[in-house]
């Protein structure tokens, strides 16, 4: 190099480096570290729920607990655990009513209690009940066809805390008008208010109509098969999950009824996509009932 020429400076592109195409949202990018988090601290597997509902109701949680971000709720849920019941009641989805969907009940008091007659004893499972709701519609229901004193209606969920609310059988008296509109709607044999009453802000269902309920924490992602039942009602819960856990729940399902057993989805949701839905007729594709197969001989 000659004596006074100048050393040549590296170019900008020498240092600099395009980012990648296609890069995840920050928010995305927290959302799976809060995944894995709560799967290896607390044992909460909640990777195969649908990103986008999943997503809200952790920025949801985060918002509500104080969290400026996902992030900083992951550092908190991880290191306390005086946090977890609220972040597995923000993770499950507590919302329904009294006879939801009255044309369901109308076929199920029509198609499938007739045949659920039959048997001298007879298993219901109630999978993702929530705070309770149904389980009281599907008693009250049991009550009115003269089945109910030999039926078990087993009331699962995960969150403990709805479980405790759906043994109490208390509810807002903002919700009695739709419950006994969707009770009459439903083909209801008196009105509602024969099997509660109201005080103060709230309406209480009678004791009587939890005399064959057992309550229990059931994870349908995690679980396996809960009882023997002859029908099963998970409603408006499969519509949280990705399609390979839709599959391994309607699985579950499969394996938990017995032969001709009924099984009851929500109004938005549809076995016909899984590896399951050969093993399935539809009874009332409106209203989403299926059968296990033919019935035994």
């Amino acid at each position: 190099m000659a004596a006074n020429a100048r050393p040549r400076m590296p170019t900008l592109a020498a240092h600099h480096r395009e980012p990648p195409l296609n890069r995840p949202d920050p928010d995305d990018v927290e959302l799976e570290l809060f995944i894995r988090g709560l799967q290896l601290r607390h044992g909460y597997d909640f990777s195969q729920y649908a990103r986008a509902s999943l997503k809200r109701r952790v920025q949801a949680l985060a918002i509500a607990t104080g969290s400026r971000t996902i992030g900083e709720l992951t550092s908190r849920v991880v290191r306390d655990d005086v946090l977890l019941p609220t972040v597995v009641s923000a993770m499950s989805v507590p919302v329904s009513e009294m006879f939801r969907d009255p044309p369901v009940f109308r076929a199920l008091r029509a198609e499938v209690l007739p045949i659920l007659a039959s048997y001298p004893h007879i298993n219901i499972w109630q999978a993702g009940c929530a705070r309770g709701e149904e389980v009281y519609t599907l008693a009250i229901l049991l009550e009115e066809a003269g089945l109910y004193d030999r039926c078990q209606i087993f009331a699962t969920d995960f969150n403990d805390a709805a479980l405790a609310q759906a043994q109490e059988g208390i509810f807002p008296v903002t919700e009695a008008r739709q419950y006994a509109e969707n009770y009459l709607a439903a083909g209801g044999a008196h009105t509602l208010n024969h099997y509660c009453h109201a005080k103060y802000d709230h309406i209480k269902f009678d004791s009587a109509l939890r005399r064959n309920v057992t309550f229990a924490n059931h994870n349908l992602v995690a679980d396996g098969v809960f009882c023997e039942a002859h029908l099963i009602l998970c409603r408006n819960v499969l519509i949280y999950f990705t399609n390979p856990l839709q599959d391994r729940v309607l699985g579950l399902f499969r394996n938990t009824l017995v032969r001709g057993g009924f099984l009851c989805l929500g109004s938005k949701e549809s076995i016909d996509y899984s590896e399951n839905a050969r093993e399935f007729v539809a009874l009332n594709r409106r209203a989403r009932i299926y059968r296990l197969g033919a019935p035994a001989a």
